[in-house]
This record gives C-alpha cells, sequence and structure tokens, in this order.
C-alpha cells in the first residue's frame, strides 16, 4: 500500500435507517474498528481476486453516460493490471458501510474533478452525496449516498433533510460512563436491496404510511435531537417508542433469533434494540442507560461497544 492510498472506515447510521427514504432526519457515525485501502498483490489469494475481479466489474458502471463525475481509467485500468484490490476488514451485508468504503475510495483515488467538501459547507457536502449516491447505486439499485459521504469525510453527519446535511460534533464519550450505543452480531448478512423492496412495498398501504409519517419519523427526529444534546431521558422515552414501531411494523426486518430479546428489552426498560442498516441480518443495534448492567444477556451475539454516554 502507498502512502496515497488512506484507509476509509465503516459508518454506523445510529438513526435514520428507513425514515431517511421518506425525508426523516439521520445520524451517522464512522466507525474505525473496520475500515479498507487499496493494496497491490503479485499473487492474489483468492478474495483478493474476487475484489479485483469486482473492481474491473464496476469500472463499466463508471463509465456510462449518467456519470456524475469523470475519472481516470487510464489508470484506474492499469492499476488493476498490476495487481490492485481493496483490501478490508468491513463485512458486507453487516449495514456498516463495506460498499461505501469502497465507494469512497475510488472517488478519492480516480476521481479527477473532485469536490472539496469542507465540512463546513453544507452545499459541497450534499453535491458530494449526491456523486455517490449514483456511485453507490451500483451495489444497492437505490443509494442515498450517505454512507460514502461518511466514509469519505470520516466525521458525523447530520441528515436534517435530504436536501441540507451536515457535520457535527456529538458530546464527548469516555469509558467511565455507563450509557452506550453497542452492536450485535446476528451471524448472516443481510441484503439490502430485498430489504428496500419490502419496504416500498409496505409504503403502499395506508395505515404504514400514516404510521411512518406520524409516529416512527416523530420518534426517530426526537431521538438525534436528544442524543446530540446529550439529553438522556428523551432519548430513552423516545427510543423504547421507535424500538416498538420496528417490532411491529417491520418484522420481516428484524433478524432471526432476535424478537425475544427485543420484547424483552421493551418490558424491562433496560435497553432497547433498533435495526442497524435495512436489516433482514447483519448487526443489531442497542441503546442502555447501564451496559455493564445488561452486557452479560448478548454474549451469544459478541456485543460490540460503539459509543459511550
Amino acid at each position: 500500500m502507498t502512502l496515497t492510498d488512506p484507509l476509509f472506515y465503516g459508518k454506523i447510521l445510529l438513526f435514520g435507517e428507513y425514515g431517511i427514504i421518506k425525508d426523516s432526519m439521520g445520524l451517522s457515525i464512522p466507525h474505525a474498528y473496520y475500515k479498507g485501502a487499496f493494496k497491490f498483490s503479485k499473487a492474489f489469494t483468492p478474495e483478493e481476486a474476487k475484489s479485483s475481479a469486482h473492481l474491473s466489474q464496476y469500472i463499466n458502471y463508471l463509465k456510462s453516460d449518467d456519470a456524475t463525475c469523470t475519472f481516470d481509467f487510464e489508470t484506474f485500468e492499469n492499476d488493476l493490471s498490476h495487481g490492485l484490490f481493496f483490501d478490508s476488514s468491513i463485512p458486507q451485508g453487516f449495514g456498516v458501510g463495506s460498499s461505501g468504503a469502497l465507494v469512497a475510495a475510488i472517488y478519492n483515488k480516480y476521481c479527477t474533478n473532485k469536490i472539496s467538501a469542507h465540512p463546513n459547507n453544507p452545499s459541497e457536502i450534499k453535491e458530494l452525496k449526491n456523486v455517490f449516491s449514483w456511485m453507490e447505486s451500483y451495489f444497492h439499485g437505490k443509494s442515498s449516498g450517505i454512507d460514502p459521504t461518511i466514509c469519505y469525510l470520516g466525521l458525523p453527519l447530520l441528515i436534517q433533510s435530504k436536501d441540507k446535511l451536515g457535520t457535527i460534533t456529538l458530546p464527548d464519550q469516555g469509558q467511565n460512563k455507563s450509557g452506550a450505543v453497542f452492536l450485535l452480531n446476528s451471524g448472516s448478512p443481510g441484503e439490502t436491496q430485498p430489504m428496500v423492496e419490502i419496504f416500498m412495498e409496505k409504503l403502499k398501504e395506508d395505515g404504514f404510511r400514516h404510521m411512518l409519517k406520524n409516529q416512527f419519523i416523530k420518534y426517530n427526529d426526537a431521538c438525534i435531537q436528544a442524543f446530540v444534546k446529550g439529553d438522556k431521558a428523551p432519548l430513552f422515552s423516545n427510543l423504547k417508542k421507535l424500538s416498538g414501531l420496528v417490532l411491529d411494523y417491520f418484522d420481516p426486518m428484524i433478524p432471526s433469533g432476535f424478537h425475544g430479546l427485543w420484547k424483552e428489552g421493551l418490558e424491562s426498560e433496560e435497553y432497547f434494540l433498533k435495526l442497524c442498516g435495512s436489516g433482514g441480518g447483519g448487526f443489531v443495534m442497542g441503546f442502555t442507560r447501564d451496559y455493564e448492567n445488561v452486557k452479560d444477556k448478548f454474549k451469544e451475539f459478541d456485543p460490540e461497544v460503539v459509543y459511550r454516554f
């Protein structure tokens, strides 16, 4: 790996899954535990060969007429002929930005008209998100562009609407704080496109649309506002309502084996679970006021703390 190939970290969408499609708020943070970068290999392992082959296929998409930026394809293809691959520890289908990091890395290395995207310039960030939306749509059929934007900037991002987003400073976290956001591993990846298709089908129902507009988005946005302020009381009050709605209306998206834990959290109020990404597999996200008190319940799911508050 050369010095010009930086690491791109994964991301976690703390709030906003599915609601963002209907213009709710969203809050996403980088997740430095998972990362990826371009490397060269003289003799591919099977996994490296697979990565290189995927990059070769992706080039054809980037060459399409509706491309939103220009790329140095000559250099890209020359690098591929010399053993380029994307070396990533980000698990695919777990909602932590595997395609987002790859898209960010390709844009960084091969785009010839990059947007400066200063963290304090919302219009540039919006423009960057639009480019990434097109680039990542290759992987998911439809993409908001938010994941690659997070991976590229490496900063927390507050999405206030589809046209208004920018970086944000979150309350300080520390290991001495009892509250935590944590991930639970379902043991199998989820696929974004089928889950989004289920969601879009549900949107045809009047009752579901009414719930989304008048409850889901309301509680989601209230959670974000409380989290950003570090205000735990309204955060957990709204988390309970949000978690309950997911259990009632997003059943297909909840990975198998989690329904009992989900209900137990709602009843005990010791923790609340929510989707991490599109669901169906991958990770499930949890919030608790006292992580030490509940962590033993989740041993079989390899709990991993991603934020302390």
